[in-house]
């Protein structure tokens, strides 16, 4: 997990799917983060995503970096508790700027039954799940 971590934070940008009805929606997102040995993200309450993700937690996430690809799928789980919320913030402070971890809009989500794939053009794909 520590190694999937590293590189969506190396990609610095990464893009996150999700399900609206029959309709996929793709966005990108800038947040990785370990918190109590899980891989956490982070949006904002009142955005789409979060509908999305209530609805269905099932996501993936596809990030890009040095020729080198990976996937990571599974379902996306809410920590509500103020502890993940400012751990995140802490490790992003200029997110600061627009959440604050007792607005009652930051959101912090976890990824269970995860696996992660990386893929090249040049080596066979790897499996990590967690």
């Amino acid at each position: 997990m520590e190694r999937v971590c590293k590189f969506l934070k190396d990609a610095g940008t990464y893009y996150l799917a999700t399900v609206e009805g029959d309709q996929p929606r793709v966005r990108p997102f800038g947040t990785a983060h370990i918190f109590e040995g899980r891989l956490y993200i982070q949006t904002g309450k009142a955005k789409p995503v979060s509908a999305q993700l209530a609805q269905n937690p099932k996501a993936e996430i596809c990030a890009f970096h040095n020729g080198t690809w990976v996937r990571i799928a599974g379902e996306l789980v809410e920590d509500d508790r103020v502890e993940a919320r400012k751990s995140m913030l802490d490790a992003y402070p200029n997110l600061r700027r627009m959440y604050d971890e007792n607005d009652g809009n930051t959101q912090v989500l976890y990824f269970r039954n995860a696996t992660a794939t990386f893929s090249s053009f040049t080596s066979a794909p790897e499996t990590v799940q967690f």
